[in-house]
C-alpha cells in the first residue's frame, strides 16, 4: 500500500513509518525541513516537502496515495486557536481529495474530555464539533466523511505515549521537577491518565490502516488508568526529589503549560479496540519507562 503520512517524522510518526515500511507498505512522508527530509530519507521513506498550511501539497500527496495517515499537528500552545483552524483545514483538504475514492484516512485524535467520573470507551463521542472546538472539531469532521466513499478511523492517542526519546507532557513534568526539586501531582492525585509506549501505538495505526472498518474509534491505551500520583512517584524515585502536592491553582504555574492537562482525569479503554484488532500491547508500562531513565 502506498501511504502519505503528516508528522512522518513526529515521536508517533516516525516509529508509524518503521512499523509501515517493516510491514512492506511504501510510505511517503511530509517533511518541512532539511532534517526531516533526511530523517526520512535514511529509512527508505519517499519525501514530499511541505507543511500543514500547503494544502495543494497535502492534496497532491493523498491523490498519489492508497491511504493516508494524518499524525501532524502545530501543538502551538500559545495560540491553540491557529492550531485548531490549520487541523481544519487538513481534515477538509483530505476529506475533499479521498471521498468517492474508497481509500483510507487515519487520523490523530485525543482522549480528554471524552467521559467523566469513567474511563472513556470508544462508544463516546467527542463533544469537539465545529472550526472554534478543540482542533477545530476535526475527528467529528472526518466522520462525517465515513459513509462517503472514504474509509475513515480516528485513532486516539493515550496522553502520556511514552519511551526514550519522548518530548511531550511526560517530558515536561521531568522538567518541572527538575526545575522546583520536587515531583508534583495536583491536588490529591487521584486523576488518571491512560498510557500506552510509543511502539505499541504505531503497531495499532498500521493494524487499523489495514483492517479497520469506517468510522471506527481507536483507542491507543495499553494502561486504562495511570494515577497522576502514581506518575509523580516513580519521577521522583528516578530523580531522588521529593513527592508533594501542588493545589490545582498553581498547578500551570508549577508545571507549566501541561498543569491544565495534568488535573485533568484522561483514563480509558481499549477493550474494543483490542478485540477488534486482535492488538495486544507489549511495551513496559509508564512506570517502568520512567524508572528505566528514559526520561533521565
Amino acid at each position: 500500500m502506498r501511504v502519505f503520512i503528516t508528522g512522518a517524522t513526529g515521536w508517533i510518526g516516525s516509529a508509524v513509518v518503521d512499523e509501515l515500511l517493516d510491514a512492506g507498505h511504501e510510505v511517503t512522508g511530509l517533511a518541512r525541513s532539511d532534517a526531516s527530509a533526511a530523517a526520512l530519507d535514511r529509512k527508505g521513506a519517499r519525501i514530499r516537502r511541505g507543511d500543514l498550511d500547503d494544502l495543494d501539497g497535502l492534496r497532491v500527496g493523498a491523490e498519489e496515495a492508497d491511504a493516508v495517515i494524518h499524525l501532524a499537528n502545530k501543538h502551538d500552545w500559545s495560540d491553540p486557536a491557529e492550531s485548531n483552524r490549520a487541523e481544519r483545514a487538513a481534515v477538509e483538504t483530505f476529506a475533499g481529495t479521498l471521498t468517492g475514492t474508497g481509500r483510507a484516512f487515519v487520523l490523530a485524535a485525543g482522549l480528554s474530555t471524552l467521559a467523566r467520573g469513567r474511563p472513556a470507551t470508544e462508544a463516546d463521542l467527542s463533544p469537539a464539533v465545529g472550526p472554534e472546538s478543540h482542533r477545530g472539531g476535526a475527528e467529528n469532521l472526518a466522520l462525517e466523511y465515513a459513509e462517503k466513499g472514504m474509509r475513515v478511523i480516528s485513532a486516539r492517542f493515550a496522553p502520556s505515549v511514552h519511551g526514550v526519546g519522548d518530548r511531550g507532557f511526560l517530558a515536561a513534568l521531568v522538567a518541572a521537577a527538575r526545575e522546583h526539586g520536587v515531583s508534583g501531582y495536583v491536588g490529591d492525585g487521584a486523576t488518571a491518565w491512560a498510557a500506552v509506549h510509543r511502539t505499541d501505538a504505531a503497531r495499532l495505526v498500521r493494524l487499523g490502516l489495514e483492517g479497520a472498518p469506517t468510522g471506527t474509534l481507536l483507542h491507543a491505551v495499553a494502561e486504562e488508568a495511570v494515577t497522576t500520583r502514581e506518575i509523580a512517584e516513580a519521577v521522583g524515585r528516578t530523580l531522588g526529589l521529593p513527592v508533594v502536592s501542588v493545589a490545582p491553582e498553581n498547578a500551570t504555574e508549577h508545571f507549566g503549560f501541561v498543569g491544565r492537562f495534568f488535573a485533568l482525569d484522561m483514563s480509558a479503554s481499549s477493550a474494543r479496540t483490542r478485540e477488534l484488532l486482535k492488538w495486544t500491547p507489549h511495551g513496559p508500562s509508564l512506570a517502568e519507562d520512567i524508572e528505566a531513565g528514559a526520561y533521565a
